[in-house]
């Protein structure tokens, strides 16, 4: 090759690497110059090591001389083919063999350049050889310290890496684009690459990360940019990282997709296994739980522990979506006996397989009971000798119970009052009572017969050992009856879906985080108090529909109709977590408020419980307006006020 043939080749060379260049940020030709400066040393490090092992340290002059004067030549050519090999545009903490490659290449031609730099001169070829190994070893060093640190810290924090089934021959042709150009989605192409899966790029809002390489994928754009990305490149698979991301942003980036024809999947977190909904091995569907934004409940696990290790425990309603998740929470503290009491054998006879399974070393005890069968509770309590009781058992239909109050105060009231008394008689450490946001200012029996509820157990604290908590959330995605259920039916049937009011409006959270929190306010409290959870933001039910006919793969309106109506009885457009005459007072856990109910006195709360129990279980009468006596904020539905709401529904729906 002639001189002006190596001139012009490092003209292009200079010509790619500083159009490269121009394209980074500030902050990225700062780590750029800064890795520039550190492989200049290296590289000296590297030929001055190698004479020094070659003459058992002591180095000729000559041979020194000889290279202090090709030095600066020798290091611009090997920084410039450094840079020409993408060593300065890829997130080194992102290491991996691609990159380890890259340095071989380049260390390769770091050495044919000495070599040509030092024909002239008489130079040692051992040194050679010496010098390609050790410059390996350098940049390979340098590049990897950081990724290894990264791993470290991460693995720390999460405690997870993937680890990908076989793919078949269709996923293998699927065109993959991963949100989150961080450690999770890093650990992730390198499994996809391991089950050769086409990972075309990152999409990422870090502006610094833009351009650059991870495992040689290309950060390819921000979320603005999804769209068209998802377009341009042919993607069939969006991955999506749950560690990094909140429910609004997985909402843009659901609508982003929308009508694209693209699979979203999401990365699973290390809540989601702890939890026991997915194994190290799975990519699984966005879910509308992914969509509710809520964060991760922080426990103070010593707190729950220290109550909670080889204690019995009593779970009432243990068949149920609260009771059962209640059950395998329970069980992670070790419980000396857990006891799982329901109505419904088989729904307990669920729960029994699923904790046997799950939690094969805790003893159990299933137990057929209704909470009102006081002899039967009695004898329950007599036998086992709960330490703490966790009375989820209630009916928790509004409109059903609108129709039947009578059952509602049997068992919302009377139940309750029954578990109670037993765990106060056999000198149980605490009693928590499950409540409901629909106690506050109450619109339905349902909400009304929970409140008394609260105020029986209240009323019980202080007459003995046991401490009574009452723990009042909102709406579950997912349980048995909610709207999400019913709402993936009615699609699954080519719709419509139907929505009470445009206006409606719940708030949620996952049975998990429910089960989680009730715990913490368990361990918190002193007794006597109602807590109040911290609900985040209410969610409209028409929002819930779209995004579940959107995840469905359908079009809201489109290819599945939203009807409207109308209220049933008893039901709000809007739930409250606290009376507001009332307000809250905070606690030592940060979700967790304690409501300043308004009080009853003892004696009239006794003098109206026989009177609503006299009207339940024998004469009948209007149960209804008892409930109104002894909770004044109840407001029994009325007819009138519901048909005008059905009519404003219908007229909204309509303009």
């Amino acid at each position: 090759m002639s001189d002006t043939d190596d001139k012009g080749l490092i003209a292009k060379i200079i010509d790619k690497v500083t159009g490269e260049y121009n394209r980074f940020s500030s902050r990225q030709r700062w780590r750029m110059a800064l890795l520039l400066l550190l492989d200049t040393f290296l590289i000296q490090v590297s030929v001055i090591v190698a004479l020094a092992l070659r003459f058992e340290g002591e180095i000729p002059t000559p041979y020194l001389a000889t290279y202090i004067n090709i030095a600066p030549w020798f290091t611009i050519i090997i920084l410039l083919l450094f840079a020409w090999r993408g060593l300065y545009f890829s997130l080194w903490r992102y290491a991996g063999m691609e990159e380890l490659g890259n340095i071989v290449a380049a260390s390769s031609l770091s050495s044919t350049v000495l070599i040509l730099l030092t024909r002239f001169y008489a130079f040692p070829r051992m040194v050679l050889i010496m010098q390609w190994c050790l410059i390996i070893l350098l940049l390979a060093g340098s590049r990897l310290a950081l990724r290894t640190l990264r791993r470290v810290l991460i693995m720390r924090e999460r405690g997870e890496s993937f680890n990908l089934k076989p793919t078949s021959a269709q996923d293998r042709h699927s065109r993959l684009l991963i949100i989150g150009a961080d450690g999770t989605g890093a650990d992730l192409v390198t499994q996809l690459k391991r089950s050769r899966r086409n990972v075309i790029g990152f999409i990422d809002d870090d502006p610094h990360k833009q351009l650059m390489k991870i495992h040689g994928i290309p950060v390819i754009g921000t979320t603005a940019d999804l769209a068209t990305a998802v377009q341009r490149y042919g993607i069939d698979e969006v991955l999506l990282s749950q560690a990094t991301t909140n429910g609004d942003f997985k909402q843009r980036v659901v609508d982003a997709l929308t009508g694209l024809n693209v699979k979203l999947h999401i990365i699973p977190s290390v809540n989601e296994l702890i939890e026991g909904k997915v194994t190290i091995n799975e990519l699984r569907p966005i879910s509308i739980e992914d969509l509710l934004g809520r964060e991760p409940v922080k426990l103070n696990v010593q707190q729950i522990s220290e109550q909670l290790k080889d204690q019995v425990v009593l779970i009432t309603g243990a068949g149920g979506s609260i009771g059962s998740e209640l059950c395998r929470q329970v069980c992670r503290y070790q419980p000396k006996l857990l006891l799982m009491l329901g109505h419904g054998e088989n729904s307990i006879f669920e729960a029994v397989l699923d904790m046997d399974k799950r939690f094969p070393n805790v003893p159990k005890a299933q137990i057929i009971a209704d909470v009102r069968d006081k002899k039967k509770i009695d004898s329950v309590f007599a036998q086992y000798r709960p330490n703490y009781v966790l009375h989820a058992a209630a009916h928790k239909h509004v409109t059903f119970m609108e129709n039947n109050p009578d059952e509602a105060v049997k068992t919302n009231i009377f139940g309750t009052q029954n578990v109670a008394l037993s765990a106060l008689k056999y000198g149980a450490t605490k009693f928590v009572m499950i409540s409901t946001d629909k106690a506050v200012n109450p619109s339905s029996v349902m909400g009304a017969t929970k409140r008394v509820a609260e105020m029986v157990v209240q009323d019980l604290n202080g007459k003995g050992r046991t401490r009574f908590i009452s723990v009042r959330f909102g709406n579950v995605l997912g349980s048995r009856g909610s709207v999400v259920p019913v709402f993936r039916y009615q699609i699954a049937k080519g719709g419509p879906v139907t929505v009470r009011h445009p206006d409606m409006e719940r708030y949620f959270m996952t049975i998990p985080e429910a089960a989680q929190l009730v715990l913490q306010a368990a361990a918190i409290g002193k007794g006597g108090e109602v807590f109040v959870l911290d609900m985040g933001k209410p969610v409209k039910i028409v929002d819930l529909a779209r995004n579940l006919i959107l995840l469905s793969g359908y079009r809201p309106d489109k290819d599945i109709k939203i009807v409207f109506t109308g209220p049933l009885p008893g039901e709000k457009l809007r739930e409250e977590i606290l009376m507001t005459e009332e307000g809250t007072d905070v606690t030592e856990h940060s979700r967790i408020f304690i409501a300043k109910n308004a009080t009853c006195s003892p004696e009239i709360l006794s003098k109206m419980l026989a009177v609503i129990e006299e009207m339940a279980f024998r004469t009948g009468g209007d149960l209804k307006m008892a409930l109104k006596m002894l909770v004044p904020s109840y407001t029994p539905y009325i007819e009138g006020e519901a048909r005008a709401l059905v009519a404003a529904a219908g007229e909204e729906e309509g303009s």
